[in-house]
């Protein structure tokens, strides 16, 4: 017990450090070939659930399931976790007839999943086994048992769960990757999942946060400059757009445009005379941070939004910045 330990930030962590992260790599790359026809039986399985996904597990396994549920919701495959202890004290209830079970257990013989594995059988819930021991409790009791495949945990004493959580952990996501790409779940709908935050504002459309209806500043081509000016003022976009006959927008009047003409009698003319035709112009459908960098290249603050050259919004610099858009 005098053995002294290794100075913080010597060579010895980096070779811990090391060793830990090779292992729990050739853990992944066992559990990668491992794959077979199970692996797909669980994911048609979960595929046909009319309700969601419960995923439970206790301890190491529990956190773990923790995080797999929360994958598995965040990219369209309605999940929850239960706490299999709380389970056997009324959680049960959580569970129904149109759920799975998406139970992890590295030894497969949790004694907390026991009540879970026995409600699962009651009521015929398709139960998909994690678990290191197929001939377990778990893996038995299981409709689809997925196999970790052999791999010596991280932890130099072989007891602290570190290679064999790794492992559930990917499978989780390898399982929410398969169901997303099987469900053709696409950025916007991981947008609508996922509105606040980083990820959220990144996927932010400029239909998401544009101005519509009579917000947009518009007028016809041969209407007034002091009709135009009024319009302009009004709107508040330093701007406004000019419509040809058929109601395309075909030019736009800025404050630029305004000082060109000061001194050409501008009140008298005409917005087709003033403005500056084929304005830069974006879809409603494209990213906001495509429209924010647009501006920024341009060095306009405001943008029209179009569909097959009619407008249907404007959006300002300021709103992308207010929605975080960066």
């Amino acid at each position: 017990m005098n053995k002294t330990a290794p100075a913080p930030g010597s060579h010895a962590d980096i070779v811990s450090a090391e060793r830990v992260l090779r292992r729990e790599a050739e853990g992944l790359q066992s559990l990668a070939r491992a794959l077979d026809a199970r692996f797909v039986a669980a994911v048609d399985a979960l595929a046909r659930v009319k309700g969601r996904v419960v995923v439970t597990g206790m301890g190491k396994s529990g956190h773990v399931a923790r995080k797999i549920a929360a994958t598995l919701a965040s990219v369209g495959t309605p999940a929850l976790y239960v706490h299999p202890a709380e389970a056997s004290h009324g959680d049960m209830g959580m569970i129904t007839s149109d759920d799975a079970i998406l139970a992890l257990s590295n030894s497969g013989e949790t004694a907390e999943l026991a009540d879970v594995l026995s409600y699962a059988r009651r009521f015929s819930i398709p139960l998909i086994g994690i678990t290191a021991n197929a001939d377990s409790t778990l893996g038995e009791a299981a409709t689809i048992a997925l196999t970790l495949p052999p791999s010596a945990e991280a932890c130099p004493l072989g007891l602290a769960p570190t290679t064999s959580t790794t492992m559930m952990m990917a499978l989780g996501d390898a399982i929410a990757v398969a169901l997303l790409e099987r469900k053709g779940f696409t950025s916007q709908d991981f947008q609508v999942l996922h509105p606040g935050g980083k990820l959220g504002r990144r996927l932010l459309r400029v239909a998401d946060i544009m101005h519509a209806g009579d917000e947009i500043p518009l007028v016809n081509e041969a209407t007034p400059m002091a009709d135009a000016l009024l319009t302009m003022t009004a709107k508040h976009f330093g701007c406004v757009g000019i419509l040809d006959v058929q109601g395309r927008l075909v030019g736009v009047i800025t404050d630029g445009d305004l000082r060109r003409h000061i001194g050409d009698d501008l009140l008298n003319r005409r917005a087709r005379e003033v403005m500056t035709a084929g304005p830069k112009t974006i879809r409603p459908l494209a990213l906001a941070s495509e429209a924010l960098g647009l501006m920024n290249a341009r060095s306009i603050t405001s943008l029209f939004v179009v569909e097959a050259d009619r407008p249907v919004g404007i959006l300002h610099i300021h709103d992308a910045l207010r929605a975080g858009v960066a």
